[in-house]
């Protein structure tokens, strides 16, 4: 993936100018692990010295290029050997006798590289034998990297904009665009299924404060029609916050920093409103990062609830009505790495799916266990590195949607979608379409003779935002089943392990 460029990403020009690096780098490492929590991890991980490659089988990158880089603990050795180094007793005192390994500019630029041909996705994890977690490693060795100013353009600008830019959001939508948008969309609901629904801004008092993608309201205006059909027909109290209307957390990518700060600005919104509950739209990886509010605020900070567990308790509740008629085409679902690796959000979408889809079809492996789209870890946003996107990495993935011979491909995730038309693009599959799950339950909803005004009012408190998800749950092939993964709700940490 080298190219003349130093990487096979865009950086801002300061990264390649800066100076005197593996000093910084070191400096910057010291100052994570005397702030954070990942000591324990690492040292842990460092003394097992684990280069067994049993990882290798379950990394669908290695899977593609049989290349010895793209085996998981062989890249996770490349920052281990660093804290061995420098961060372990026996580090200066092996140097001093036997000499050895010394960080260069050049080891800094091969990690560089290395780190960002992994999408974090953790699949790798569930067969280490010791419980490794190399998406960890990732995560922490890109966190790292970014303090000395590598990290990918497509990623800091998108940043730089959400926390310090005029518009507060990574695709710098301004507040008057937005509403616009919004309005159109109240048209579009009223002119095809004659519904007047609207999209609430500032309501003080709302349960559901609502964080979608922003890039949603650019690109996927069939997902945000359903997700305001939904709380329509159910009556739901929820708001917009006009301050901040983004989901997204690149820190989740790259930085701890970042991402704390973003949470907190989140939350704030949710205070500024006087909210109750964060109610996140398809977006996967804002899912997880708000998972991480009580990390970053503590227990009292608001609970958060995923869009498609509002959806399915609803219809678990009789709240949403559907039409008989069901969708005729055959149908797959993509479960996104973020919220369907350690098996919190999984059965849900399918009930849903089973009970408004005539066809729906299984791919295999799933769940927990699924491939990553192939755009994971914030990849999807660096469009310089598409055809390895939609190449080795997505190859997998490609040969799934192939395999069940669907016709639409759903997966409530912003960053999983762009990526999965790219690679449907890129591998032959022109014909199918990629949607949100949102998009289909638009199609189902009956709003009744009266547009479905407040039908179903559903009451505060109905979803069960304290009740911990499972990964289990016999899902009914003739309608939304009761199973134990309906009361799934989101507050507390995906998985503990950032931060």
């Amino acid at each position: 993936m080298a190219t003349p460029k130093r990487y096979a990403y865009h950086v801002e020009a300061a990264a390649l100018e800066l100076s005197d690096r593996p000093r910084r780098f070191l400096e910057a490492f010291a100052a994570i692990l005397r702030h954070g929590s990942y000591n324990l991890a690492l040292d842990t991980y460092a003394r097992m010295s684990a280069k067994c490659g049993r990882c290798a089988a379950s990394c669908q990158l290695y899977e593609a290029t049989g290349d010895p880089q793209d085996i998981p603990c062989h890249r996770s050795e490349l920052l281990l050997r660093v804290y061995r180094r420098y961060f372990m007793q026996s580090g200066p005192l092996k140097a001093r006798i036997f000499g050895g390994f010394t960080l260069t500019d050049e080891y800094i630029d091969e990690m560089a590289d290395a780190y960002y041909r992994c999408t974090a996705c953790r699949r790798c994890k569930a067969t280490c034998p010791l419980g490794m977690d190399h998406g960890l490693v990732t995560h922490l060795a890109r966190w790292v990297l970014a303090e000395v100013g590598v990290i990918p353009r497509a990623l800091v600008v998108s940043v730089r904009e959400q926390l310090d830019g005029k518009t507060h959001n990574t695709s710098a939508i301004p507040l008057p665009a937005l509403k616009d948008t919004c309005e159109f969309l109240s048209e579009e609901l009223h002119d095809i299924y004659s519904v007047d629904i609207e999209y609430p801004f500032d309501v003080e008092g709302s349960e559901y404060v609502f964080f979608p993608a922003v890039s949603d309201y650019l690109m996927e205006a069939d997902t945000l029609m359903g997700n305001a059909a939904v709380m329509h027909a159910t009556g739901a109290s929820w708001t917009i916050g006009s301050h901040n209307y983004d989901g997204i957390n690149y820190g989740l990518f790259y930085s701890d920093r970042v991402m704390e700060r973003i949470v907190h600005q989140l939350v704030d919104e949710v205070g500024r409103v006087k909210g109750r509950k964060v109610l996140v739209g398809e977006c996967g990886h804002a899912t997880r990062s708000a998972w991480h509010i009580p990390t970053f605020i503590g227990p009292d900070g608001p609970p958060v609830v995923h869009c498609i567990q509002y959806a399915h308790q609803m219809l678990e509740l009789g709240k949403l009505k559907l039409k008989p008629e069901k969708i005729p085409e055959s149908v797959t679902y993509h479960d996104p790495c973020n919220i369907a690796r350690v098996g919190r959000i999984t059965e849900e979408p399918r009930e849903i799916l089973k009970a408004i889809c005539s066809d729906y079809r299984e791919m295999t492996p799933n769940r927990t266990k699924n491939y990553c789209c192939g755009g994971g870890g914030g990849t999807v946003s660096i469009d310089e590195i598409r055809a390895f996107r939609t190449g080795p990495l997505g190859m997998r993935k490609a040969d799934q949607i192939r395999d069940t011979g669907a016709e639409i491909v759903v997966s409530p995730c912003a960053n999983c979608k762009k990526q999965l038309r790219e690679l449907c693009q890129d591998n032959g599959m022109e014909e199918v379409q990629v949607m949100g799950l949102h998009d289909l339950l638009l199609k189902v909803i009956d709003f009744g003779t009266d547009g479905g005004n407040g039908a179903g009012e559903a009451q505060e408190g109905d979803v069960d935002e304290e009740s911990e998800p499972t990964a289990t749950g016999a899902a009914s092939s003739g309608g939304v089943g009761v199973t134990a993964s309906a009361q799934s709700g989101a507050a507390g940490g995906p998985d503990g392990e950032e931060g």
